[in-house]
């Protein structure tokens, strides 16, 4: 098993969890994502991944649509995933990505599982769940967010930080990233 490989099962286990608990009613839902309801926000998680691999030469077909099922999208697209992160020469090929040179490993590993951090705190939002984060989870988003340093509020990515009154580890952290606990 490649270290990435094991990087994105943590993080998609319990991204998963919350997928699948989703009310059905709820997928149209707005999510603190501005104008992304939060089946946008699973098609993004897919999206972005898939084109990645795609584009660098990773056979896993077409993005899955989430329109008629969310969750069996997921499912098709995270099986995909795992199966080219299980491959340690895949793991390892150079790429040119938006922030520059790097491997497919690294991406997954810096950008990707952060970004299924803070969008599984998004879809319990838009959900009316409750996803808690370990302090392991908190230091990969805070450790993700240092890494992308600037570029962390470019148009796109997160809305300018949010400064608190108060609040514990966990507001601090989704402040920092435009989102309010």
């Amino acid at each position: 098993m490649t270290h990435i490989l094991a990087q994105y099962r943590t993080a998609v286990i319990p991204l998963t969890a919350v997928v699948t608990a989703v009310p059905p009613q709820n997928w149209d839902a707005p999510s603190p994502c501005e104008g992304w309801s939060a089946r946008d926000v699973l098609a993004h998680l897919i999206q972005t991944q898939n084109e990645t691999l795609t584009t660098n030469g990773v056979v896993l077909g077409d993005a899955p649509d989430t329109a008629p099922d969310p969750v069996g999208a997921w499912a098709q697209h995270t099986d995909g995933v795992l199966r080219a992160l299980a491959d340690a020469d895949l793991v390892d090929r150079p790429i040119d990505w938006f922030f520059g040179p790097t491997t497919i490993g690294a991406t997954f590993g810096q950008f990707y599982v952060w970004d299924m951090y803070v969008h599984r705190w998004d879809l319990a939002r838009a959900a009316g769940l409750d996803a808690p984060f370990s302090d392991a989870e908190l230091d990969n988003i805070q450790e993700g967010a240092d890494l992308l340093g600037k570029a962390l509020h470019m148009d796109g990515m997160c809305r300018p930080p949010i400064v608190p009154a108060s609040g514990d580890r966990t507001t601090q952290v989704l402040a920092r990233l435009g989102r309010t606990a």
